[in-house]
């Protein structure tokens, strides 16, 4: 059975949506072990901050269809990604307002965390990007 493009897409957006949750977990378990309540707290901030655009965006990109209006397509991945920027902003300028983190190390390890694991998501796939012989 072929699977179309579309659920193909949204199907590896929700995986590097769930690997970019794990390493929030992995790097909030390993602040609150080096640095205590504080630092886990920083952390699972800033992994949030990181999380929540990178959920807006899978959730806006997996409505875009594609097929012969590529271009309506490209428009609508624009407005994800925009949409994605702005989140993150005001994420962060409420995260700095009203809680600031008390360790900044463990916050911007758990942000950075979170904005890379969309792109080491592929090579830390199973599956062949390559199609196999019959």
């Amino acid at each position: 059975m072929i699977t179309p493009p579309a659920a193909r897409r949204r199907a590896l957006g929700r995986r590097q949506l769930g690997l970019a949750a794990l390493g929030v977990l992995l790097v909030t378990l390993a602040a609150t072990l080096a640095a205590g309540r504080e630092g886990g707290g920083s952390a699972l901030s800033g992994g949030l901050v990181g999380l929540l655009p990178l959920a807006f965006f899978v959730w806006r990109s997996g409505q875009a269809r594609g097929g012969r209006q590529a271009r309506r397509f490209v428009i609508n991945l624009y407005r994800a990604e925009a949409g994605k920027f702005g989140l993150t902003v005001a994420l962060l300028a409420v995260v700095f307002v009203a809680v600031p983190p008390s360790n900044p190390i463990s916050f911007f390890s758990a942000y950075v965390a979170t904005l890379l694991m969309p792109w080491l998501a592929p090579w830390l796939r199973r599956e062949r990007s390559t199609p196999q012989p019959r």
